[in-house]
């Protein structure tokens, strides 16, 4: 793996000049800002088929490993005069900068190639996505009948026609 340089595109952690990231030049591993990690920085690798987002977070060091498929698309945010391209993720603290730049016609070249790199669609300039609901899975498994009789057949398994009543039972021995 090797590390983009600032003539390149990328640039150290707290500079203030714009992200740029090489979309041709996959894979890379570049530091962005966290507010949650300590230091305030993650480090990420990315490429065509997977991300790696490595942060430390109360001293416990972690690394997550996610999928380009797992990623909703490419979306476009921006401020007042700057643009910033994003890989969205539904939560929101998987989604990675890809882009910043105050350039137009840049930023829109950059979306159109991001997006068919990754085979994910362009989403909508800065639209309100909330991150997905908690699934309750408490009422699902309460539901469910436990362990041990999953295994077991319930009495409506039996076939009427197997069940002879007021019968004798002949047994043959040889």
């Amino acid at each position: 793996m090797r590390r983009q340089t600032a003539t390149s595109g990328i640039n150290p952690a707290g500079s203030s000049r714009a992200l740029r990231l090489d979309p041709l030049s996959l894979p890379v591993r570049f530091d962005a800002h966290d507010t949650r990690a300590d230091g305030g920085i993650r480090q990420i690798e990315l490429h065509r088929e997977r991300v790696v987002l490595r942060r430390a977070l109360h001293g416990m060091q972690m690394a997550v490993n996610v999928r380009v498929s797992d990623f909703q698309g490419v979306a476009l945010r921006s401020s007042d005069d700057t643009a910033m391209l994003v890989l969205v993720h539904r939560d929101p603290s998987l989604t990675i900068p890809l882009c910043v730049s105050s350039d137009a016609d840049e930023i829109a070249s950059a979306w159109q190639m991001w997006s068919e790199i990754f085979g994910l669609p362009q989403l909508p300039q800065d639209e309100a996505r909330e991150p997905a609901a908690r699934r309750r899975r408490r009422n699902a498994i309460r539901a469910r009948r436990p362990k041990f009789l999953v295994r077991r057949r319930g009495g409506g398994a039996l076939n009427p026609a197997n069940i002879h009543k007021d019968e004798r039972e002949i047994i043959a021995r040889n």
